[in-house]
């Protein structure tokens, strides 16, 4: 798959609309815990402005319910966008009104401007056409850099592009950057190429597990999701979570990785506790001696280490979901023990999914990682084989 990409376009003094994803963690004071995604976009806007540009920045953020929700403003992206950049923003009163159309209009080369909230607006992810019009009307360029929503059709997303020839549109050099890798990794991998999928639920990563299975030398499965496969093997897994009606898919896979070949590593214990609380009794106990009426709720140590063994001779690795409930300490140990084993590995390692990238930010391992996705939900059907809506318009004919 080849993109249209921004430096094989002609921008130079032209006005561009650059579809971004600040959806940034905050506190409860409205303060920016995390500008990873809004660092990871520089690159983009800081060549528009090198080329002389009058840069429309979008984004959204949160979940508004309708309308206008200072909570959810973009104003403490605006000004953590005017420290990185050294620049000024000019953070627009909203998303179409004709104030915002009129800054959009008279928009200087060199200056930037930040759109309000794109959620703020209902046809954003209807994918209105009228929405999708009047946001194209703003510039000459559409850039899409938002990786973590190009799965979404929505207006800022994949209408916009339709407004725009594929001279006129490209991908922005994260976006670029995260789908090369992506494709190169699952369809050209140095092998042996290993999967760790985690999680709490198969259903979220069916697709993803039969499209991996004839790509990948092992597998390795763990979080709440490996309780669905132990209940189809047969084994007692207590409170654990199961999902029953998938068992039939849980051994339908494993059938096709013993036909294909593929090492199919399951928890061989875990550390399984009377309730789902960080101050409940906890203990490591294998999967043939779960309580029946405890649950599991993170690999156990005999797990990590034969998971970490697996890794060994890896030279691909690409992970997408933590081992257990990682944001209680408590059953923290084994996602951080295998994320320890990722970073140490010579492979090539790909993080992909929101919870697996905070995962080995706070065990520190982040920058031994080579690659950490900035987009869960779009990593995920990347990994399924689908092209993501917000993508195929910038593909290139062969």
């Amino acid at each position: 798959m080849k993109l249209q990409e921004i430096n094989k376009l002609d921008i130079a003094d032209k006005k561009i609309f650059i579809r971004c994803d600040f959806n940034v963690p905050v506190d409860e004071f409205g303060s920016i815990t995390d500008d990873r995604r809004i660092k990871s976009a520089l690159n983009t806007i800081k060549y528009c402005l090198d080329n002389d540009c009058a840069v429309i920045i979008a984004s959204h953020f949160g979940r508004p319910k309708g309308g206008f929700e200072d909570k959810f403003s973009l104003k403490p992206v605006a000004k953590r966008l005017h420290k990185l950049l050294k620049e000024e923003v000019k953070l627009a009163p909203n998303v179409i009104c004709d104030e915002t159309i009129a800054m959009a209009n008279e928009l200087k080369s060199g200056e930037i401007m930040l759109l309000e909230n794109m959620r703020f607006e209902p046809g954003e992810t209807k994918n209105d056409p009228a929405l999708s019009k009047t946001l194209a009307s703003m510039a000459d360029v559409f850039i899409n850099d938002a990786f973590g929503v190009s799965h979404r059709a929505h207006a800022s997303v994949e209408g916009i592009a339709q407004h725009f020839d594929i001279d006129s549109k490209a991908a922005g050099f994260l976006l670029a950057k995260e789908i090369k890798f992506f494709y190169h990794i699952i369809e050209e991998p140095k092998r042996p190429f290993v999967s760790i999928v985690g999680g709490s639920k198969v259903s979220g990563k069916l697709e993803a597990l039969y499209n991996l299975i004839p790509k990948v030398d092992k597998i390795i499965i763990g979080g709440g999701m490996a309780f669905t496969f132990l209940k189809a093997l047969g084994h007692e897994v207590g409170n654990s979570l199961v999902e029953e009606e998938l068992v039939p898919e849980a051994l339908k896979i494993m059938k096709e990785a013993k036909e294909l070949g593929v090492k199919f590593y399951l928890p061989v214990d875990v550390i399984a506790a009377e309730e789902f609380n960080a101050d409940a009794f906890a203990k490591a106990v294998t999967i043939q001696e779960i309580p029946k009426d405890w649950m599991g709720l993170d690999i156990g140590p005999a797990s990590a280490l034969l998971f970490a063994q697996a890794l060994e001779d890896a030279q691909t690795i690409l992970w997408n979901g933590p081992m257990g409930v990682y944001e209680m300490e408590k059953f923290a140990r084994g996602s951080t023990k295998l994320s320890h084993a990722v970073a140490s590995s010579y492979a090539t390692t790909v993080v992909g999914g929101g919870d697996t990238a905070d995962l080995v930010r706070r065990t520190g391992d982040e920058d031994e990682m080579s690659f950490i996705s900035t987009g869960g939900g779009a990593s995920l059907e990347l990994i399924e084989g689908k092209i993501l809506p917000g993508v195929k318009a910038l593909v290139l004919e062969n």
